[in-house]
C-alpha cells in the first residue's frame, strides 16, 4: 500500500515514531501540527504542515493539497492533572479540534480514520485486566474528552461512512532504537524521562506522586508500551482499514503492570546509577492500577510487540537521553 497519510500530532512524540514506522511501510506521512508542544526537528519522512485543529481553513487546506488515503490523529492535551484544574481547556481543544477535523474528513471524502484513544477511558478499574469490552469511567477530563471522540468517530461512521480504527493504549516508553527520536517534553512530565534526568543530574530527584495507593508498594502501577511498537500497531491497524475492515478497538499494552517502584529498580539495573527520589502527594486523577490484556491487537492485526521490556524501554529512553536531542 501507497499514499499519503495526514498525522494529526506528527511532530509530537508518538506521531513522529508513527510518521517514522509509516515511510517504512511505504506510506508518505504528513505531519499536521501546530508546534505548541511538537519539534519541527522531529519531522524528517515527509513534510511538515504548521497548522492547528481549532482552525478548520488549516485542515480544509491540508487535505485539499495532499489528499490522504487516511488520518492518523494524535494531537491532543494530555496532561491529567491540568485536565483536572481545567477541564473546559480539554473539552474545548481535544474535543472540537476532533469534531473540526471528521468534518473537514467528511467534506473532503478522507474516509478512513485512525484515532489514538487511551486507556484513561476506563478510570480506575481496582486492577482489573482490561479489554477492549470493559466499561469506560473515565475519572478526569482527559479521559473523558477521548471517549467523547470516540464515541463522536462512531456517529461520523454511521453518517459520513468514515471508517476507523481506535487504539486505546497505555503508557507509552522508549524511544527509536535508532537514535532518531525520542521523548521530550517542555515541560517534562513523563515517568521514565524525569527519572533518567535525575539520574542524569538534570533535575535533584525524581518525586514520586503517592506512595499510599492500594498496591503492593504504594504507588502507581501502570502497563507500559515501547513507542515504536505502538507505532508499528498504527500501521497494522491503518493497512487492515484501507483493506476494508475497520470499525475495530483495540488495547495496546505489554499485559503486565510495573509500579512505580518497579521502575526504579528496573532503571537501577539499566544505568547502574541510584535514583535520587522525593515522595509527594498524589495528583488528581490518577488511578492506582491499569494494565491492558492486547489479546485482540496479537489475534487480529498479527501485532508483536517486539522492545516492550521493561529494560529494553528504559534502555532505549537511556541511550536517547545521551544524544543532543531537539532544540527547536
Amino acid at each position: 500500500m501507497t499514499g499519503k497519510v495526514l498525522v494529526t500530532g506528527g511532530a509530537g512524540y508518538i506521531g513522529s515514531h508513527a510518521c517514522k514506522a509509516l515511510a517504512r511501510a511505504g506510506f508518505e506521512p504528513v505531519a499536521f501540527d501546530n508546534l505548541s508542544t511538537g519539534w519541527a526537528e522531529a519531522v524528517k519522512w515527509g513534510p511538515l504542515v504548521r497548522g492547528d485543529l481549532m482552525d478548520r481553513d488549516s485542515i480544509d487546506a491540508a487535505l485539499a493539497e495532499h489528499r490522504p488515503v487516511a488520518v492518523m490523529h494524535f494531537a491532543a492535551l494530555s496532561l491529567v492533572g491540568v485536565s483536572m484544574q481545567d477541564p473546559g481547556l480539554y473539552w474545548r481543544v481535544n474535543v472540537g479540534g476532533a469534531l473540526n477535523l471528521f468534518e473537514a474528513c467528511a467534506a473532503a471524502g478522507v474516509r478512513n480514520v485512525v484515532f489514538s484513544s487511551t486507556c484513561a477511558t476506563y478510570g480506575d478499574q481496582d486492577g482489573v485486566l482490561l479489554t477492549e469490552d470493559t466499561p469506560q469511567k473515565p475519572i478526569n477530563a482527559y479521559g473523558g474528552s477521548k471517549l467523547a471522540i470516540e464515541q463522536m468517530l462512531r456517529d461520523f461512521g454511521k453518517s459520513h461512512g468514515i471508517s476507523h480504527m481506535i487504539f486505546r493504549y497505555f503508557n507509552i516508553a522508549g524511544a527509536d532504537p535508532e537514535g532518531e527520536l525520542g521523548e521530550q517534553h517542555l515541560p517534562e512530565t513523563h515517568l521514565i524521562p524525569l527519572m533518567l534526568d535525575a539520574v542524569a543530574g538534570k533535575r535533584p530527584a525524581l518525586t514520586l506522586h503517592g506512595a499510599d495507593y492500594p498496591t503492593p508498594d504504594g504507588t502507581c502501577v501502570r502497563d507500559y508500551v515501547h513507542v515504536s511498537d505502538l507505532a508499528d500497531a498504527h500501521v497494522l491497524g491503518l493497512q487492515r482499514l484501507l483493506n476494508g475492515s475497520g470499525n475495530r478497538v483495540f488495547c495496546l499494552g505489554s499485559g503486565k503492570g510495573f509500579s512505580v517502584r518497579e521502575v526504579i529498580e528496573a532503571s537501577r539495573a539499566v544505568t547502574n546509577r541510584e535514583v535520587p527520589v522525593i515522595i509527594g502527594p498524589r495528583r488528581p486523577g490518577d488511578a492506582a492500577a491499569l494494565v491492558s490484556s492486547s489479546t485482540r491487537a496479537m489475534e487480529e492485526l498479527g501485532w508483536e510487540p517486539q522492545r516492550s521490556s521493561l529494560r529494553q524501554m528504559i534502555g532505549d529512553a537511556w541511550f536517547w537521553a545521551q544524544q543532543p536531542g531537539f532544540s527547536g
